[in-house]
């Protein structure tokens, strides 16, 4: 006789994680998440959308990429999912939606009930600190695919718009200023870059840099910023045309996907030092400034463009909330793409 547990999969392992990370889970509850008494689905009141005169929901889907290998490596699990929820929510938030609710999904190649409770404790934290919901998720064992200590994960989420609130190229007009909003580092995009230059290095995770004031795996693994909270109380506060998510593509090439094929963001290089870790990196793997531009988010993780009149009321916004941020350039006659003066 055999069984599923010969066959590589824990059913009792898979509960046990369950039951370690319920308390996580409900961390991040909103007044509108209704249980489910069957236990199979996640609920949502949506007569909290009534209020809405034209309520459009938006939705996004998302990974980490290969940032979850570095991060099993290290052996560090906590924040993966701070990075799950910043690569999924904001991409909403760049409409001028508010993120909802969020699902997860995550795959191993065995169970181990603590490593999943931490993974899933970081998807809920980083949906508490985006204003979001986690209301449901799987974990699967996938034995003879994936290695014991291997997995990965994504996830998708749900958000709400006012159709005429909707931010856009469609707002952006000549004159209008664009704001940088700085990173918290390399965030979620060129991991495998990252990799190859480690390994072509040689550089060991463990090693201590100076000048990041703790290891390269540290700092190669700190969380993604959430922006949702930031871009929705500067929406609702001055005046915002459109947001761009600084992911895969750099800035110049997801800046330019929101704005109008007749006007180009004229940018400015000289208006912040990108942080220590992106020098690093071009050093140690030789990587040419243009290969840096399209792969990582060069210390910049989300853009704003306002009305010049606005500028001096959303930098102080955003000061006063904590987030960084500056001027970085202007909206000028062109062909719809950003660039640097």
């Amino acid at each position: 006789m055999t069984s599923y547990a010969a066959a590589g999969v824990d059913i009792d392992a898979g509960e046990r994680a369950v039951e370690l990370m319920k308390s996580k889970v409900a961390r991040s509850r909103r007044p509108e998440v209704v249980d489910d008494p069957s236990g199979f689905a996640g609920l949502f009141d949506a007569s909290a959308l009534l209020a809405y005169r034209r309520p459009l929901l938006t939705t996004s889907t998302d990974g980490v990429g290969t940032k979850v290998m570095l991060a099993q490596r290290v052996g560090k699990h906590d924040t993966i999912g701070i990075d799950l929820v910043g690569m999924v929510v904001d991409d909403l938030v760049v409409c001028g939606a508010e993120p909802l609710f969020m699902t997860d999904y995550i795959a191993c190649g065995k169970v181990v009930p603590e490593r999943i409770a931490e993974i899933v404790g970081g998807v809920a934290e980083g949906c508490r600190l985006a204003g979001t919901a986690l209301i449901g998720g799987e974990t699967a064992e996938h034995p003879g695919a994936m290695g014991a200590d291997e997995y990965d994960l994504a996830g998708a989420a749900t958000g709400v718009v006012e159709a005429d609130a909707m931010l856009g190229r469609h707002r952006v007009r000549e004159g209008d200023v664009v704001l940088a909003l700085a990173s918290s580092g390399v965030h979620s995009n060129g991991y495998s870059l990252v990799r190859h230059i480690i390994s072509l290095a040689g550089l060991p995770l463990e090693r201590e840099v100076p000048e990041f004031g703790r290891t390269l795996g540290e700092e190669l693994l700190e969380p993604t910023r959430i922006y949702s909270l930031d871009c929705l109380a500067l929406a609702r506060s001055v005046e915002v045309h459109a947001y761009a998510h600084i992911t895969g593509g750099g800035l110049a090439g997801n800046l330019s996907r929101s704005l109008p094929p007749t006007m180009d963001a004229l940018l400015d290089r000289s208006s912040w030092t990108p942080p220590p870790v992106f020098g690093f990196l071009a050093e140690h793997g030789k990587v040419a400034q243009a290969d840096m531009d399209r792969t990582f988010n060069l210390g910049v993780g989300m853009a704003a463009i306002v009305p010049a009149d606005a500028v001096d009321a959303a930098l102080a916004l955003l000061e006063e909330r904590g987030l960084p941020a500056w001027v970085l350039g202007e909206v000028v006659p062109g062909a719809g793409e950003a660039r640097y003066r």
